[in-house]
């Protein structure tokens, strides 16, 4: 059995469609989901499905051994990022070297890098006229939203298309997706 650990910070819509994926799994497990934030709604989410939920302070996240340390009492195999907002520290990308991933709402590279996120991602690629849109599922390094790529799916933007209407399209993409993607990854299946 490997074990996943899901890094969220806000609603946790992905958290829980991964969760919910590998629900009743002989191969993949849900162990654990850390949140930058104890107050959203990603632990109520998780929590309802059986799985625990912690979060860490901005300190711990930093310093890392305090978040390495739960990750290990876990035995994690891989770390999902599911809408974390935080770059990943040194520490922690030195403790899983090549076991972090991350799912960005675009079609990487473009439209990445600091402060290229949720709306803001789908506002610049409306604004700029592209013919399509999409995700990437990628490893992280220690610059943003430049890790290798795994997986890509694209979506049509049509003209018309507001960048709410792009937003809709990415998340379907990202659910139908990302889980089948973690999946080959832990099990080469």
């Amino acid at each position: 059995m490997k074990n996943i650990a899901i890094f969220a910070s806000g609603s946790g819509t992905n958290a829980e469609n991964i969760a919910r994926y590998f629900a009743g799994s002989k191969t993949v497990n849900v162990a654990v989901v850390l949140s930058n934030n104890k107050k959203v709604k990603v632990h109520e989410r998780v929590n309802r499905l059986g799985i625990p939920s912690f979060a860490f302070t901005r300190d711990e996240f930093a310093e890392g051994k305090p978040v390495i340390d739960k990750l290990a009492g876990y035995k994690v195999d891989l770390i999902v990022l599911a809408g974390f907002m935080n770059k990943i520290p040194d520490t922690l990308l030195k403790a899983f070297p090549g076991k972090i991933i991350n799912i960005h709402p675009a079609l990487l590279p473009k439209y990445g890098g600091k402060g290229m996120y949720g709306m803001h991602v789908h506002e610049a690629v409306t604004g700029a006229g592209e013919k399509e849109s999409g995700i990437t599922i990628h490893y992280i390094n220690e610059q943003y939203d430049e890790g290798e790529i795994i997986f890509q799916a694209t979506c049509p933007v049509l003209p018309s298309d507001a960048p709410e209407d792009v937003a809709a399209k990415v998340h379907a993409l990202e659910y139908e997706h990302y889980p089948p993607v973690i999946e080959r990854l832990l099990t080469g299946r």
